[in-house]
């Protein structure tokens, strides 16, 4: 009963990271798209893109984290040795990726003041 619960929960974390990150790509498509096609130098088009690519970039942090969470629930409910390693590569691999994107959107940030 509550392994099926928890699955359900896992399912659920796992779809709400998709719909997160997929919210951030349709943005960033709409409001890149707008910014192709609408005025301005060349100058003011890459800021404006580097402005998408922070939005974009905090969009798909949430996601890894949401993400992480779920893996860290479902290594709860089966905790053998192999789904710890495996949780632990996974965090491993998801917080240096979540860390290099965080520098590269902080960087981003300074740029536009």
């Amino acid at each position: 009963m509550i392994s099926e619960v928890v699955d359900k929960i896992i399912f659920v974390l796992n779809a709400f990271s998709v719909i997160i990150l997929l919210v951030g790509v349709a943005k960033a498509v709409i409001d890149f798209t707008k910014n192709e096609f609408g005025s301005g130098t060349r100058e003011e088009i890459s800021f404006r893109n580097n402005k998408i690519k922070l939005y974009l970039g905090s969009y798909i942090l949430l996601s890894l984290e949401v993400l992480i969470a779920s893996d860290i629930i479902e290594t709860i409910l089966n905790p053998s040795t192999q789904d710890i390693v495996i949780l632990g590569g996974i965090v491993v691999i998801r917080t240096a990726i979540s860390y290099f994107l965080g520098k590269e959107i902080e960087q981003t940030h300074n740029e536009e003041e």
